[in-house]
């Protein structure tokens, strides 16, 4: 009888298998089922400019520790003048490539009462000062330590870009590095809507 013994291996393999695939199946349903879900959340915004309509900033109360002094400060403490928030990390590589430009989106913005608002996202924050200090940005700097901000944004990759104008509404997005002509579409933003003298 003992011969016997290895044969009931591949039976109870058999056995369960088709439990298997089907347990096997259901998870992978279950993965793109929330894949769709999550995409759809994450690029309402994209949608919503898309059909035309320009959506409130999402999360504009949530509170965020500034990147140099102390506090916190949140997108709404800028309501009244156009804002394009930038979400970076100091490791990321396309955000190097890309300071210089948004140090000159904001050169352009000041000139009408409007900033750049960066957002770092987790990211160490003597390595953010590191990166302030190499590019010599003047901009002010906020910091997603748990990702929960940029992610209402849809943010997944870094960079990206967000204007929005006097109202706190979302005016255009970038998803990736900002060129000229976004910046243009942005300076123009500001220059159409100069913040009030109460909100500079």
């Amino acid at each position: 009888m003992a011969p016997r013994l290895p044969l009931a291996v591949p039976l109870l393999r058999r056995a369960y298998m088709p439990a298997l695939v089907s347990l096997a199946g259901a998870a992978l349903v279950a993965l793109l089922v929330f894949g769709v879900l999550a995409l759809g959340s994450n690029r309402t915004l994209d949608q919503d400019l898309a059909e035309g309509h320009h959506p409130l900033a999402p999360s504009a109360n949530h509170m965020l520790p500034v990147l140099t002094g102390t506090g916190k400060r949140s997108l709404a403490d800028y309501r009244g003048r156009v804002v394009m928030l930038n979400f970076w990390a100091s490791w990321c590589p396309p955000c190097h490539h890309e300071a210089r430009l948004v140090e000159k989106a904001q050169l352009g913005l000041a000139r009408y009462g409007a900033t750049v608002l960066g957002v770092t996202y987790e990211d160490a924050a003597a390595d953010s000062d590191g990166f302030v200090h190499e590019y010599r940005l003047t901009f002010p700097d906020l910091r997603d330590v748990t990702g929960e901000f940029a992610h209402s944004y849809g943010t997944e990759a870094l960079p990206e870009s967000f204007v929005i104008n006097r109202q706190g509404r979302v005016m255009a997005i970038s998803r990736g590095e900002i060129d000229n002509r976004f910046i243009n579409e942005a300076v123009a933003l500001a220059q159409r809507e100069p913040a009030s003298s109460s909100a500079q």
